[in-house]
Formats: structure tokens, sequence, C-alpha cells
């Protein structure tokens, strides 16, 4: 089952960041890892406005998204963003299609 990481960013040093961000795929690619969000227009549809920068990333496990980060090769290139800002990174896994597939069954059958 596919796995995440949802990662918010507070950029402070952009030319940091950005040496930072030329690396990474190279490293997310060795463990199987894709961006599905980099960046990009953002718009806060409930709850407190979100000014941080929002990257996803999907990994064919949670095991795989685990190992990019503890990855000795990811941590080298983490080092590039010390001090260029703070991040958040949260593994979650994935919702199976079985799953989703029982819930939209039950919920075709409820009437508001």
């Amino acid at each position: 089952m596919s796995a995440y990481i949802v990662i918010r960013v507070d950029i402070r040093d952009r030319e940091a960041y950005g040496e930072y961000m030329l690396h990474t795929p190279r490293v997310l690619n060795q463990y199987g890892g894709r961006f599905i969000v980099r960046g990009g227009e953002a718009e806060s549809l409930e709850g407190d406005e979100e000014t941080l920068r929002i990257v996803i990333v999907e990994f064919p496990s949670m095991a795989d998204a685990k190992r990019f980060y503890r990855s000795e090769e990811y941590q080298a290139v983490k080092q590039l963003r010390e001090g260029a800002g703070s991040a958040q990174f949260v593994a979650v896994d994935g919702y199976p299609i079985e799953d989703w597939d029982n819930a939209l069954e039950i919920s075709e059958g409820l009437n508001l």
C-alpha cells in the first residue's frame, strides 16, 4: 500500500532552500518516491490560513518512506536546508482502494 510524507516548510532563505531542492528528486527516486505536490498554489478551504510551503511525496510503502527519510543520502541532502527554514515531516499510510470502495458503497446508500 502506498504511503506519503506530508511536509510543511517555513522557508527563510530561498537561495539555500533552492540548493536543497535540486538534490531531493535524485534521493527520493532511489527509494521509490515521487512528488505528488511540490509547492504550488494553495488555498485554505477551512480552518486557519496555510502560509507554509506544502509538499507531498508518494512512496510504494511506509517502509520505503521511512528508509528514505532515515537514509544516509537524504541526511546528507537535508544538511543543505539547515538554516534555510524549518520543516515538519509526517509519514502516513495511504488509503486502500478496497476500503474506499466499501466506504463509497455505504455512503451512496445514505440520504440526508
